[in-house]
Formats: C-alpha cells, sequence, structure tokens
C-alpha cells in the first residue's frame, strides 16, 4: 500500500463562524484520533487533501502536524462535502496501531475485458467499493477483479474474492459485476389501416331551422 505525506496544523475555535472564515481561507477542518488516544483538531490546505481525498487507491497517510515532534501514521475515515456546492468542507483521519486490526473500504478495480459485453452483455459494477477488516501491514490499495471469463449472465460476488490476511465484511451473496442481458425493446404496435369501403360513422347535426321545421 501506497504511503502519502499531509502538512496540517493544529487549530482552535469551533465556531461556524470560525470554520466558515478557515474554509475562505483555503483551509478545510479535520479531526485525527487513535483508539486510546488524544484527539487532535487541525486543518490542511484543500489542496493538499486533493491526492488524499480524490484517488482510486487506499493510502496509508504520514500526517506531519506543525510543532508535532514526529508524523502519525493514519488512513481517511471519513470525509464531508457541501451538498451545494460539492466543495469539501470536513475530514477525519484514523490513527494506525501496529497489531490493531481496523475496519475500512478499499476501491475496487476491474481489470480484462469481458466476452459478455462483446456478446451484447451489459457490464454493471454495483459495488465500487468492499469494506474489509484487517491489520494496518496488510491494507490493500485496492481490490482488482479479472473479469476476462464474464459472459452473459455471469457474476463476481463477494464470496468469490479472497484476500491474504484480510476479511471482506460485506455479504458473500453480494454481487460485485456482473454482465446482464440488454433488457428486450418491444416495437410499438402499429394501428391496422381501414378496410376499403368501410364507411365512416356519418355525423348528423341538425340547424336551428331543420329543428323547427320537423317540429311542423
Amino acid at each position: 500500500m501506497s504511503e502519502l505525506i499531509l502538512k496540517a496544523e493544529k487549530r482552535s475555535g469551533f465556531k461556524r463562524s470560525t470554520s466558515r472564515q478557515m474554509r475562505n481561507d483555503g483551509y478545510v477542518p479535520g479531526i485525527y484520533y487513535i483508539n486510546g488516544g488524544e484527539n487532535i483538531a487541525i486543518k490542511a490546505t484543500e489542496l493538499s487533501l486533493r491526492p488524499v481525498v480524490f484517488t482510486d487507491e487506499s493510502h496509508v497517510i504520514n500526517l506531519e502536524v506543525k510543532g508535532e515532534p514526529k508524523p502519525f501514521s493514519c488512513i481517511l475515515k471519513d470525509v464531508q462535502f457541501d451538498p451545494i456546492t460539492s466543495r469539501l468542507i470536513h475530514f477525519d483521519l484514523l490513527g494506525l496501531k501496529a497489531g490493531e486490526m481496523i475496519n475500512l473500504e478499499i476501491p475496487v478495480a476491474l481489470t480484462g475485458n469481458a466476452p459478455g459485453v462483446k456478446d451484447g452483455g451489459i457490464l454493471q459494477h454495483i459495488l465500487h467499493k468492499l469494506e474489509v477488516k484487517c491489520l494496518p501491514q496488510n491494507i490493500p490499495s485496492h481490490i482488482e477483479i479479472d473479469i476476462n471469463a464474464l459472459s452473459i449472465g455471469d457474476a463476481v460476488k463477494v464470496g468469490d474474492i479472497k484476500i491474504d490476511n484480510v476479511e471482506i465484511l460485506n455479504e458473500a451473496n453480494a454481487t460485485v459485476v456482473s454482465v446482464v442481458q440488454p433488457a428486450a425493446t418491444t416495437e410499438p404496435e402499429e394501428t391496422a389501416p381501414a378496410e376499403e369501403g368501410t364507411a365512416e360513422p356519418e355525423v348528423i347535426t341538425k340547424g336551428k331551422k331543420e329543428e323547427e321545421a320537423a317540429a311542423e
């Protein structure tokens, strides 16, 4: 698993106005925590967080906090985005302890070309991340699934995936990727043309004078 360096600073003040000003200055508030240890409120620049957040792989983060003598080994545990602007507004980092199992989500990467797609099937990638449990030294950067053998109707389920020293926590019967038959398209029914000689219904209307004549 690859490692990244993230530089951060300690922060104080937890009012909304303080956090808003921090974001206006290009910083994102966050928290570092570890089981049995002290939480550290931190902030990092939005630019420095991009490689940590926007990635297709999991990384061990070496967090360098200004004023601390050594970096903290951690992973990105949670991230929050503004629902309107989609900007990053908060992040959580979980500290790693040697010998302590952790739960985290690992991205799924598909490799190869499914024969079923060439035959007209549709590839459905359903689970893009899997939740796993493992020791820090066994964290995979991603979970690779070979789809070269998938024909129409075939699927790879969670139970089919085996990784040494890693336990996958998703339901074993959950489908990760499959190739399905495309939905049948139905042609709109054509209206049969009227037969020759079939008369259209006659609409009879009577004017006011005709009605008066009939009444006499």
